[in-house]
């Protein structure tokens, strides 16, 4: 849970959406969070935390919906 924590405190730093997840077939979307505003070094701390980029958004399968 600690990682999960982390990067939602990362991706607050960016915004603070209404909805900021979404999950559908074992993916984690965070939503209102646009990657192209988001520093590198931010990225590169949340693809270590389990999140990548895919179509335009931040996701995750180790977060995801079981």
């Amino acid at each position: 849970m600690d990682d999960l924590i982390k990067a939602l405190q990362i991706f607050r730093k960016y915004g603070n959406p209404s909805y900021p997840t979404h999950c559908e077939h074992d993916v984690m979307y965070i939503c209102g969070i646009e990657p192209s505003v988001v520093s590198e070094d931010d990225i590169k701390e949340l693809k270590l935390l389990g999140f990548r980029i895919g179509n335009d958004m931040f996701q995750s399968f180790k977060f995801g919906s079981a």
